[in-house]
């Protein structure tokens, strides 16, 4: 069975909620998302990062969070959740598959440390107005992609709206969807409403 190492405030939400999307059954090694448990000698033993997620599969230990998404999809999805390979909504899908973590997720990482987790005396105020402007970049490249569509590929969901879908839903946590991005809020609006999404982010 598949281990997933979890925190409620980190990454790993993605992958518990692909294995909730494709019914594949996993255990959860909950952790805190602190420096004492992640840089702990057992977990630096499971990913020499200290991070968070990780998965492991029998043998298999993966350590990035978009390429454990992909896997599990490849591995376990039966031909859901992606177009197949070759298809001409393949090339859609892989773009905006690796959108989540390669635009997305930057800007807002560089938030979430310098108003959540750095301590307040090593916070910087002008790396937070340079996310916020990167992800209003972030956000005009994706709201076309997002129009006259439900999902990033159309009107089937894929493991795409999950990697961008999990960052979409930290802009509108922390205030950065304005009414300029409606389709964005609207499309944030569907996820939240999946039952899987829904259980990602209670566990």
């Amino acid at each position: 069975m598949i281990r997933i190492y979890h925190s409620s405030r980190a990454r790993s939400a993605q992958v518990v909620w692909v294995c909730e999307e494709l019914g594949i059954p996993y255990e959860l090694e909950t952790m805190a998302f602190t420096p004492e448990n992640l840089k702990s000698e057992d977990y630096l033993r499971v990913n020499p990062m200290g991070r968070i997620p990780t998965i492991t599969d029998g043998d298999l230990t993966l350590f990035e969070s978009g390429g454990i998404v992909e896997y599990l999809v490849e591995r376990y999805g039966e031909g859901r959740l992606a177009p197949p390979p070759g298809s001409p909504e393949r090339g859609r899908y892989l773009q905006w598959l690796h959108f989540g973590e390669g635009s997305v997720m930057p800007p807002l990482g560089d938030i979430a440390r310098h108003t959540i987790f750095l301590p307040e005396a090593d916070r910087i105020p002008a790396v937070v107005e340079d996310a916020k402007r990167r992800a209003a970049v972030v956000l005009d490249g994706l709201a076309p992609g997002l129009a006259g569509r439900p999902y990033l590929c159309g009107e089937e969901f894929t493991a795409a709206d999950v990697t961008v879908g999990y960052g979409v839903g930290l802009m509108r946590l922390f205030g950065l969807i304005g009414e300029r991005h409606a389709d964005v809020a609207a499309y944030a609006e569907r996820l939240k409403a999946r039952p899987a999404l829904q259980k990602a982010l209670s566990v």
